[in-house]
């Protein structure tokens, strides 16, 4: 069974996302932003818990998200707020790298 039959959402070939940059899938309805960190992969729910506002293109500062509406802070890792004005996680979802493509998917 492909990983797409699994339920798995291919975000780009490997190479085409360069350290220090995101890409944006959907899996149904749900933004999810994938980020290359020193050549690690990790994919959050592209919506700030603060105000529903889109995360990706906010600066990013080692392994956190910075909102780029009101500064809220999200660690890439685990989706745990670092910053406030958010007080509630972002979630993050599994990020598999296989046939030279990375692939993502909303596993809640």
């Amino acid at each position: 069974m492909s990983l797409a039959q699994q339920g798995w959402i291919r975000v780009c070939a490997k190479d085409e996302l360069l350290p220090g940059e995101f890409r944006v899938v959907y899996d149904g309805d749900t933004p999810i932003a994938v980020y290359n960190v020193d050549g690690r992969f990790y994919a959050v729910e592209d919506t700030c818990t603060h105000d529903g506002g889109d995360l990706a293109g906010g600066e990013v500062f080692g392994f956190e998200v910075e909102c780029p509406r009101h500064g809220a802070r999200f660690d890439l890792r685990t989706g745990a707020v670092t910053r406030p004005p958010a007080y509630e996680p972002i979630a993050s979802f599994p990020v598999r790298e296989e046939d030279a493509a990375l692939w993502t998917r909303d596993d809640r």
